[in-house]
């Protein structure tokens, strides 16, 4: 097994949540074969409807602790310890036949190359299709009414001439649109941005930032924005967790960390923005 619990009780028991508590409780540690403690004894909590900026540089862990919450990391040999508390049920105890049931459902994932995500041969339309009848049995009509509604959610054109085109006949920021319009298709209460701008020119960058604060307003949506950008993820973020060689080592609201960095690591992304006063008041002014 490539993940182990540390919980104990009912495996795959669902608990009512308390009005406080967090939508995702974890503490993890993870390793490669060959390459240990990538996550080490790493602590993370995100609230309803909450947007939690995640950042550090390339090779810290921040896209294994998302390959580790979706019970991923089998994927590329990795194995987890700890616990994943999501929606009142420990996923470390779950089967995969049950994990299948919430990633995409409840739990969606956006990564950062939209052009290779998407199947190039099957039409926009086809692949949102197939990812709305994993996880629901309605009519052909209520297909395309959710499909079209996820489109206008993404600010996409609402037509059916645009879920004709092939991903190579869209612009990559439409492509990730897509992609988001997919990860959101069935509301989940969970959604995970795995660099989902590093592709992007600048403007679309800024345009898809705002899409994700929107869809956390608007649908309640949690979300765990994760960057190597700490401008781009303090931007749109409630509260910025800082993560270094497998650790978060610092977890405070945006505004907090621009005013008063604690970490050492944490001063010198700071230190190293070009931009620092500017965005410090903005930060500041989010409340």
């Amino acid at each position: 097994m490539e993940h182990r619990s540390t919980g104990v009780g009912q495996r795959g028991r669902e608990e009512a949540l308390t009005p406080n508590q967090p939508v995702l409780s974890l503490h993890l540690s993870a390793d490669y074969p060959g390459r240990a403690s990538v996550l080490r004894d790493l602590s993370l909590e995100l609230n309803q409807g909450e947007i939690l900026g995640l950042v550090g540089e390339s090779g810290c862990g921040k896209s294994t602790l998302a390959l580790a919450i979706l019970r991923l990391l089998h994927l590329k040999r990795g194995k987890a310890e700890g616990f994943i508390h999501f929606g009142g049920r420990d996923l470390m105890s779950l089967a995969e036949f049950e994990m299948r049931r919430l990633r995409g459902k409840e739990m969606g994932l956006v990564l950062q190359s939209p052009m290779s995500a998407l199947n190039p041969a099957l039409r926009i339309g086809t692949q949102l299709r197939e990812a709305w009848k994993i996880h629901k049995s309605g009519s052909r009509d209520e297909c395309r009414e959710a499909l079209l509604h996820a489109l206008d959610l993404v600010s996409l054109p609402v037509e059916e001439d645009f879920l004709k085109r092939y991903p190579a006949q869209v612009s990559v920021g439409q492509a990730q649109r897509v992609l988001i319009a997919m990860a959101v298709l069935h509301r989940p209460s969970l959604l995970i941005a795995d660099e989902p701008t590093s592709a992007l020119d600048i403007i679309t960058q800024s345009e898809i930032l705002r899409l994700f604060a929107n869809l956390s307003q608007r649908l309640g949506i949690s979300i765990l924005y994760i960057s190597h950008d700490l401008l781009s993820v303090a931007t749109i973020s409630n509260r910025v967790a800082v993560m270094q060689q497998g650790q978060i080592v610092e977890c405070r609201d945006a505004a907090g960390i621009f005013r008063s960095p604690e970490h050492r690591y944490t001063q010198e992304l700071i230190r190293a923005l070009p931009v620092v006063p500017q965005f410090a008041a903005h930060a500041a002014g989010r409340g």
